[in-house]
């Protein structure tokens, strides 16, 4: 038989002092660590309860502004513009980057049906300036650049378009377009059909935007140089 067995008062003497001493460590452990162990805790509690309070904010915040949002719809159904207007601005100038995106491109909308094409062009230029999602600001500047086209400067607005003329921009085809009609604009005949040609030859652009290449090569006494896209 093994000692153990034969000293049954000593197996619990030493499991009792196993114990004391397991008591200590986790004592000691505790009163060094313990208050991180809380904080912690306290932390993770905190934690979750400020995202759903955030969360709450933050729906709280989007239907305020899709309601001020619907309600400058209905001012512009009603024929009150200028309230209208007014109601977009502040929207614009907002944090919801969704409603202030569409507000702002909203107002420049009824700016140019208002025939203010400066005060458009200059909501185009901030949004094009904004933190909205790229394919947004180069639609920004694609639209501004429509509305100045006929009185900015010819090299600045090339310098806007041309990156957005660059194969794999969302914008490719409308940008080289545009890049076609300044050179018309500058007085580059030849390079207008050049560009105007390449549009109306390429299979990969849009039906319209060749079908008004071909157009233009044809006003431009550029000949045809492809058949004129049937529209689908």
């Amino acid at each position: 038989m093994s000692a153990n067995n034969e000293n049954p008062e000593s197996d619990l003497l030493i499991q009792e002092v196993d114990e004391d001493l397991r008591r200590e460590q986790y004592i000691k452990l505790w009163r060094a660590y313990g208050k991180y162990a809380i904080a912690g805790a306290l932390l993770i509690v905190l934690g979750v309860a400020g995202h759903q309070l955030w969360l709450s904010w933050r729906a709280q915040q989007f239907q305020k502004t899709a309601a001020a949002f619907a309600s400058a719809e209905d001012l512009i159904g009603a024929g009150k513009n200028n309230e209208a207007e007014a109601r977009l601005t502040e929207i614009a100038q907002g944090n919801q980057t969704g409603f202030a995106m569409v507000a702002a491109f909203r107002k420049a909308q009824m700016q140019t049906e208002g025939g203010d094409a400066a005060g458009a062009a200059a909501t185009y230029d901030a949004l094009a300036k904004s933190d909205a999602p790229s394919v947004f600001r180069d639609l920004a500047i694609l639209k501004g650049a429509l509305l100045t086209l006929d009185s900015a400067d010819p090299e600045a607005l090339q310098k806007k378009i041309l990156p957005l003329a660059e194969a794999g921009n969302p914008w490719h085809f409308t940008a080289t377009e545009l890049l076609a009609l300044l050179a018309n604009r500058r007085g580059d005949k030849d390079g207008a059909l050049s560009t105007y040609k390449k549009l109306a030859d390429d299979a990969a652009a849009p039906q319209d935007i060749r079908a008004r290449a071909v157009d233009m090569i044809a006003a431009l006494g550029g000949g045809t140089a492809a058949a004129k896209p049937e529209k689908g």
